[in-house]
């Protein structure tokens, strides 16, 4: 598929989405289906998962990467690629061109996470580090298509993108043919505008609900003004989605046929990421749990059946750390709180007691003696306790209280 330059491609068709998955055959994986019970009897409908975090490069981005490349001419092959990206689509663009034979360079943050940094390479692209932000990265790596004639491959801005991102809801088509509402992540749009240009062909009564971060949500405002806008800053740590401005090309699809756009707190993507982990046996990005927070949020505005699409399962370890902790703590699976007790020998032996009885762990504690605020014969403890949930928070406290402390928080 070869299109004009930006600003006059041609409207894009569901033809161009199939015509996308004939190429991809055999380079993409057809990527499964898994229920979620937990989620299913929270909607009171079957959810299931479209999971495209087992996708090849462990993100949907290798659809569109490669159809892309594919359209390119000769000539334009022979001038190699270049792209700019902090993860999935560096992975993305380096798999594909190597599929391809072509060349390809990809500008980095340098703040991008090793993992993802040594994959890229590892797929075979020439990786330059770049900037601290995306922009600065996207600027560089334009400046060097410029320089050198490479073709700078967009993450979501062009059709041969979409229409590869777009192969996705053919399959959950094919893969669960009773389908009334698709759950999709958005960040500028690709993915989203893809896939609504897929089914909504088909089966224009199915409901497709894009979703985005809160703190990265550039497509309310856009959609409220009837074009792209750019928003300023960006606190998310869903990577995939943080983008502040959507795809001129994808905004227009977005516009005319995805039915609503919701946002999710950092809260609910750390929850919903805890959940894909222990309920799904998935590893999860934030990006890719995204369309599991607003099932989490809201579970009884969908109508089921529902497919939420795990777009990505790319994510640093130490990040993961960090997400989980926030997750457990969002969760109610962490209780923290100050008690006073008597300050005697084997009085904290004595509480410690109550809390192995209560069943619950110690993660950390500090135990306070001397402060002008206690009393002689008191001392103060600070605890930091695992819990099972909010429930068991509440019946922790009401053990300690029965025992006789004073619990202040």
């Amino acid at each position: 598929m070869n299109f004009p330059p930006p600003g006059r491609f041609p409207p894009l068709i569901l033809d161009d989405v199939r015509g996308a998955q004939k190429m991809l055959s055999g380079v993409a994986k057809v990527t499964p289906l898994e229920g979620s019970r937990h989620l299913s009897a929270l909607v009171g409908a079957p959810v299931q998962f479209k999971c495209e975090n087992l996708q090849r490069t462990g993100s949907f981005k290798l659809r569109g990467a490669y159809v892309r490349i594919s359209g390119l001419t000769p000539v334009e092959r022979a001038a190699g690629v270049v792209a700019a990206s902090a993860g999935n689509h560096a992975q993305g663009v380096a798999l594909a061109s190597a599929l391809l034979g072509v060349r390809s360079t990809v500008f980095m943050p340098v703040g991008a996470p090793l993992p993802k940094i040594a994959a890229t390479r590892e797929y075979g692209a020439q990786v330059r580090l770049h900037g601290h932000v995306v922009d600065e990265t996207l600027a560089a790596a334009q400046e060097y298509a410029h320089e050198t004639g490479a073709v700078f491959i967009h993450p979501f801005d062009h059709p041969d993108i979409i229409a590869g991102q777009g192969t996705v809801g053919l399959e959950i088509l094919d893969q669960c043919p009773e389908v009334r509402t698709i759950v999709v992540g958005i960040g500028g749009g690709g993915l989203a505008a893809g896939i609504a240009v897929a089914v909504k062909a088909v089966r224009p009564d199915v409901r497709i609900i894009g979703v985005q971060a809160a703190g990265a949500a550039c497509y309310p405002p856009s959609l409220a003004a009837g074009r792209p806008v750019s928003i300023g800053s960006l606190q998310t740590m869903a990577d995939g989605i943080k983008v502040g401005r959507p795809g001129d090309v994808p905004f227009g699809l977005v516009r005319e046929l995805v039915d609503e756009v919701r946002t999710v707190s950092e809260d609910e993507l750390s929850s919903a990421l805890l959940l894909c982990l222990e309920r799904a046996k998935m590893v999860v990005e934030p990006a890719g749990a995204s369309p599991v927070a607003a099932l989490l949020s809201d579970p009884k505005s969908f109508r089921g059946p529902v497919v939420a699409l795990l777009s990505g399962g790319n994510v640093d370890p130490l990040l993961m750390q960090r997400i989980l902790t926030h997750g457990m703590s969002a969760a109610g699976r962490y209780l923290s709180l100050r008690l006073r007790l008597t300050d005697r020998p084997g009085a904290l032996a004595t509480m410690l007691g109550v809390l192995t009885v209560a069943d619950a762990n110690v993660l950390d504690i500090s135990h306070v003696r001397t402060d002008p605020r206690l009393g002689l014969t008191e001392a103060e403890v600070e605890l930091h306790l695992e819990t099972k949930g909010p429930e068991h928070c509440e019946e922790v406290a009401a053990a300690l209280r029965g025992a006789g402390y004073l619990v202040m928080d």
